[in-house]
């Protein structure tokens, strides 16, 4: 009987298990950076939420579809809305979910376009025989940890119906709450942090005209990616619907030649000379599963700040973060951070040997027949077994999968980041745009 060939993939461990998340536990670490605090939040009912007076001037809009809907909103109900005062929900079919009204928003698109356009022909199903035969329709739901998130379905009826979707939805929040002083658009598998985000909108003036995203580009056109959270000030609604109004072809025309609609919103938006404040790395487009610890962009890492948003959760995800995020407020009066999210949901996961689990790594694979010749004896016989591919990080055999870390370079990692904090919180105009050196003491 031949001898079963194990293929084995080389790990560096600063790069976390793709499904951590999806066995969170309320393990406990305690918190490094405690300068900052805050008053005690309310708890109704069990439930902590934030007494901040700015809730009631923020509307917060939720677009899904009707392919995903019974799917993904319910868990919202549950968790994220329990302490947001005015939200609404948007999508391409009117309906209920579990009390609570969804509005068709696509109603705000030219007839002539959803008429005349390919991508309506699941809208014109919707709307002639509702949710009949939409059960069909794969549900596209966020696969944490792997490169199969829904952004890249873009053949799904569901989802080239949903770029048309951003345009109108402006207006149509802005008419659900006209008096709102923030609106703060996510998607059903986005996961919002209530109370960081308060704490980060009491950081602007919202009588100015203000996008805040996370940074996205399509060619030149810079955007705030949808699925990570934007928010648009008062006055920058009625900037972007004035600013469409006299040109709604020529932005529908822009939507048809674009394959996201958040990139047409970031176009209005560009025209009516509203520049983003780039809001990473608070706003995130990846989960906690997917997310590198020490990822940088634009000169900021994420370990050090504060989390409003991860995106690419499933249901149980999202279930499963809102009620960590409960427990950190009843433990702590201090900002939650991604440092926190890991130290106390991801490293509790990490081992040197974890039977039954693909960490997905992405990184170099060994198998006998590509690799057995290698001059190198570790690399060579890295393919055989478990044990001779630990000094390489990983082994996967055919049948199962066991994975590992090198788990000292992983605590190295840590301390190598939270040496690089500074004092500062947030990235927003009430801070200024230096970090500064001061190093936080820890206990």
């Amino acid at each position: 009987m031949p001898h079963r060939t194990f293929l084995c993939q080389l790990i560096f461990c600063a790069i976390f298990s793709v499904s951590i998340i999806n066995v969170f536990t309320g393990a406990s670490s305690p918190s490094f950076f405690l300068r900052y605090s805050k008053p005690v939040a309310h708890i109704q009912s069990n439930v902590v939420c934030p007494p901040s007076e700015l809730a009631d001037d923020v509307l917060v809009v939720l677009r899904t579809g009707a392919t995903e809907s019974r799917q993904k909103v319910p868990v919202h109900f549950k968790t994220t809305l329990r302490c947001v005062p005015h939200f609404v929900i948007l999508s391409d079919l009117d309906e209920e979910i579990e009390g609570h009204p969804v509005y068709d928003v696509l109603g705000g698109v030219t007839e002539k376009r959803r008429s005349e356009h390919d991508d309506f022909k699941l809208y014109h199903q919707l709307q002639k025989h509702g949710r009949q035969n939409v059960d069909s329709q794969r549900v596209i739901m966020a696969q944490s940890g792997s490169s199969k998130g829904d952004y890249l379905n873009t053949g799904n009826d569901g989802w080239k119906l949903d770029k048309w979707k951003f345009l109108p939805m402006v207006d149509r929040a802005y008419q659900e709450m006209p008096s709102a002083k923030w609106f703060v658009f996510i998607e059903a598998d986005t996961f919002l942090g209530w109370n960081n985000l308060l704490e980060y909108l009491a950081n602007f003036d919202a009588s100015k005209p203000y996008y805040i995203g996370k940074h996205l580009y399509i060619n030149d056109i810079e955007f705030g990616y949808g699925g990570a959270g934007f928010v648009l000030s008062n006055p920058a609604m009625r900037k972007v619907i004035d600013q469409r109004s006299t040109r709604i072809t020529d932005y529908e025309d822009f939507t048809a030649s674009h394959w996201v609609g958040d990139c047409a919103l970031g176009k209005v938006l560009e025209d009516a000379k509203i520049p983003l404040h780039r809001a990473f790395p608070h706003f995130q487009g990846d989960s906690p599963a997917t997310l590198d610890p020490a990822t940088s962009k634009i000169d900021r890492n994420a370990w050090c700040f504060p989390v409003i948003t991860y995106h690419h959760v499933s249901p149980a995800e999202i279930s499963d973060l809102w009620h960590f995020e409960q427990d950190w407020y009843k433990r702590h009066d201090i900002l939650l951070r991604h440092r926190d999210v890991f130290h106390e949901l991801v490293r509790p996961k990490v081992g040197a040997e974890v039977a039954g689990w693909d960490n997905m790594a992405a990184d170099k694979e060994y198998n006998a027949h590509d690799h057995s010749s290698l001059s190198d004896p570790l690399e060579s016989n890295a393919w055989k077994s478990f044990q001779h591919c630990r000094a390489l990080g990983y082994a996967r055999p055919e049948e199962r999968v066991r994975s590992g870390w090198m788990v000292d370079r992983v605590e190295e990692l840590f301390l190598g980041l939270e040496a690089k904090c500074g004092i500062r919180d947030w990235f927003s105009p009430a801070e200024g745009s230096h970090i500064h050196d001061q190093q936080r003491k820890r206990r």
